[in-house]
């Protein structure tokens, strides 16, 4: 675990991870594979500070998942030493996260464009409002997302230490959301329109009922982004806009 001054100085620095001599550009990178992994000594303290704000690493990370902002970290750190103790490999398959024991192996899928990776978990960060995650250039790189810097994403604990079982990847399903309602009956009036004009397979899904909108009309699953983006131009031809590609 890195001194609260370093942690300082990383979240400093982490404000313009992305910047810094252009790194050399990679091919196709394996996803990091999960196994039982004791926990990093120094990378799990009960808590530490950073800018003031305390944060409580996670007893398990068991049924962890969550959707977000992701954004990469890159030269400015490669080499450099990770909360874990390890050396930062901005080539290599890992991430970092505020919170989860590492190591953890996480399952981070970018929701704008349906693209999958694995990687593990093995540094503290990031350290600015709004971001779930960390990843590596490599990780970034597979998820197409290293120019835009960040993007909105879904991340599963797919395996953590010993006394956690490494749970098998499920594959993602895609799907595209054509409206979101509070209302039950407007949801089912649109999909009974969609299916009319030989739009399918359509759902109508409930989300939580704190959510303002619960009533989800998806067409689905689909077999890529590729997939979605043409369902999308579909869907604009028959009024409806601003589809959007969620996962399940």
């Amino acid at each position: 675990m890195r001194s609260p001054g370093c942690l300082l100085l990383l979240a400093a620095l982490l404000l313009s991870a992305c910047s810094g001599p252009p790194p050399r550009p990679v091919g196709k990178v394996a996803d990091a594979v999960p196994r039982a992994e004791p926990r990093s000594k120094r990378g799990n303290p009960h808590s530490y500070v950073v800018f003031g704000k305390r944060y409580y690493v996670m007893n398990s990370a068991n049924g962890y998942a969550e959707r977000g902002i992701a954004s990469w970290y890159g030269p400015k750190f490669h080499g450099e030493m990770t909360s874990s103790g390890e050396r930062y490999d901005m080539y290599a398959m890992t991430a970092a996260h505020k919170t989860l024991p590492l190591p953890a192996y996480v399952r981070v899928t970018h929701l704008g464009n349906g693209k999958s990776v694995v990687v593990r978990v093995n540094d503290r960060g990031p350290f600015v409002d709004g971001r779930i995650i960390d990843l590596s250039y490599a990780a970034a790189t597979q998820l197409d997302m290293v120019g835009s810097g960040t993007a909105p994403v879904e991340v599963v604990v797919v395996g953590t230490g010993p006394e956690e079982p490494v749970r098998p990847i499920r594959p993602v399903q895609l799907f595209a959301q054509a409206g979101a309602f509070g209302q039950e009956s407007n949801a089912r009036e649109l999909a009974a329109r969609l299916e009319a004009a030989g739009v399918g397979p359509v759902q109508v899904r409930r989300s939580p009922a704190t959510s303002p909108a619960p009533f989800k009309v998806h067409i689905g699953p689909l077999a890529s982004a590729t997939a979605f983006d043409e369902l999308a131009a579909l869907l604009k031809g028959l009024g409806v806009m601003g589809a959007l590609l969620v996962t399940d």
